[in-house]
């Protein structure tokens, strides 16, 4: 098991956003996370990353307690993540942007960079060409020069799919990765995360789309105010019927 989550609870305050929630995602698997807004997703994968620890629970990554670590450290055993909203360097290429990604996977220290011995020499030359490479694999090669602001939208959230792949994570978190997409956009996105499954990174997502995840994931959990109703296969999940209620609500409901 690459990744447990026994029993999270989180609060803030006098506010639960959080209740007794637990899953599992094996190794080689696509996860989706599911649930309305506000059901509590994202914050889940601020607590994996290790933005606040839960209030009661424990999160455990092969076997390593997640609970007291901070960011850095969760990155550098393996786990890196995208986020809702993107957070590239507008300033930077392209390029320079998945170097920046890749400072949990170099060594060399200031002294190194100060005197330019051999090994940082070897170091950045190795960066340059993985970093290459990474834009090789989401097809954005052609624009490894150009500003990240100046991108596309859809080719921005490649570019941070691919700054995160550069500290060589085991578990990529994907934060509603296909949100603003147009359907190209989306199908592109869809054969990228499972190239990055392929090449034998796990992936968890958070997403709406709900196409997107009913043909991508092998497991689905869905959460609604917090709390967990439901796991299992993506046909299990759409024909389940408090999924169904929590996304269109009750009939009684919906025909006031």
């Amino acid at each position: 098991m690459l990744l447990e989550l026994k029993q999270i609870g989180k609060s803030f305050g006098g506010i639960t956003a959080l209740t007794d929630v637990s899953f599992q995602v094996e190794k080689g698997q696509i996860l989706g996370l599911i649930g309305p807004n506000g059901a509590g997703k994202t914050t889940i994968f601020n607590m994996i990353t290790g933005i606040f620890p839960p209030t009661t629970g424990t999160i455990a990554f092969a076997g390593t307690n997640l609970n007291k670590l901070p960011p850095h450290k969760i990155t550098s055993i393996g786990i890196a993540r995208t986020f809702q909203n993107i957070r590239l360097f507008g300033h930077m290429s392209a390029l320079e942007n998945i170097k920046v990604g890749m400072h949990t996977v170099t060594k060399t220290g200031f002294w190194g960079s100060l005197l330019k011995l051999p090994a940082q020499k070897r170091e950045e030359a190795f960066v340059q060409k993985r970093a290459m490479e990474l834009l090789d694999f989401v097809g954005l090669r052609e624009v490894a020069d150009t500003r990240s602001d100046s991108l596309a939208y859809g080719q921005q959230r490649r570019l941070e799919i691919a700054r995160a792949l550069a500290a060589n994570p085991q578990l990529l978190l994907l934060d509603e990765p296909a949100a603003g997409m147009i359907e190209s956009e989306t199908r592109q996105l869809m054969e990228l995360i499972r190239k990055i499954r392929s090449n034998g990174t796990t992936v968890l997502l958070v997403e709406h789309d709900m196409p997107l995840v009913m043909n991508l994931c092998d497991k689905v959990v869905c959460i609604n105010f917090g709390v967990k109703i439901a796991e299992g296969t993506p046909e299990y999940i759409q024909n389940h019927p408090d999924v169904i209620e929590a996304y269109l609500g009750k009939e009684e409901e919906e025909s006031c």
